[in-house]
């Protein structure tokens, strides 16, 4: 089974790790937690402890079991690099997306010094696999710049920024080493405004870096209500990529077996 996304810039999302910590303001009205903690105490349900931190380890395979390539958002509902996260399992999830090739994957963490430490440490380099797509939060000045800078001392084939919600005039991005930029605003209860010159600083910027922009959403309340459109037009800009065709059924489970092999060295 895979789990079909509505976030508009990815196709599927792949949660191996379920729960997170709040560490800045963009987590403030987080709509992961939002929606796990609806289902807290509903035995059964995957989200029975909410937002609690979890390791699924029974999920860990399961791109090898989808036979179509897709854009992969890893963890959506959490943080591949929090604390909580043993390295070992960090390490296991990177040796599945490094065999089922034939997706892309899109990581996204607020924890980008865990993240540079164990990909020029512990984990083999992924520098040269363009399938596997590594940013970070940026939602103001404060919190979310110095994340770029940490982002570009990791050794990665594609690099990208998720600036949402986006909170403040983030002024001038270095976007030096940056593949691809996505810009929203903050959708509902409680959602924080967004000003459109906010924005259209950051497309004036990648349009002269030439990095490829995506507007998600509006956002607020209402966010269907608010659209997408920007400038009268919609952004669903992506870097350059092509993804494999998806091997013979019996091939991914040879792959399936040699990865679940290599568990038991790591």
């Amino acid at each position: 089974m895979s789990y079909q996304s509505t976030i508009e810039w990815t196709d599927a999302t792949w949660n191996p790790v379920r729960g997170c910590v709040k560490i800045s303001p963009g987590c403030k009205h987080c709509y992961a937690e939002v929606f796990a903690e609806r289902w807290r105490g509903v035995p059964g349900h995957p989200y029975e402890f909410g937002f609690d931190l979890r390791l699924i380890p029974e999920k860990l395979l399961e791109p090898l079991s989808w036979s179509r390539p897709r854009k992969v958002f890893v963890n959506s509902m959490s943080d591949l690099f929090q604390s909580g996260v043993p390295e070992e399992f960090i390490a296991k999830s990177f040796a599945v997306m490094r065999a089922a090739d034939w997706h892309t994957y899109q990581i996204l963490t607020k924890r980008p010094e865990q993240m540079t430490r164990l990909l020029t440490s512990s984990i083999p380099t992924i520098q040269h696999l363009n399938h596997i797509w590594l940013g970070v939060s940026v939602e103001d000045r404060k919190h979310g710049i110095p994340r770029i800078a940490q982002l570009q001392k990791t050794p990665a084939a594609v690099r990208f920024l998720s600036i949402e919600p986006l909170l403040e005039d983030l002024g001038k991005i270095d976007l030096d080493g940056i593949h691809w930029v996505i810009v929203g605003g903050e959708s509902g209860y409680g959602a924080r405004p967004i000003k459109e010159s906010w924005i259209n600083s950051i497309l004036r910027q990648c349009r002269a870096a030439d990095v490829p922009f995506f507007f998600k959403q509006w956002g607020g309340v209402q966010k269907k209500k608010a659209g997408r459109s920007l400038n009268g037009k919609l952004y669903n800009e992506y870097p350059s990529f092509k993804s494999r065709p998806a091997p013979s059924r019996s091939e991914r489970l040879e792959r399936a077996k040699a990865v679940m092999t290599q568990f038991t060295k790591v």
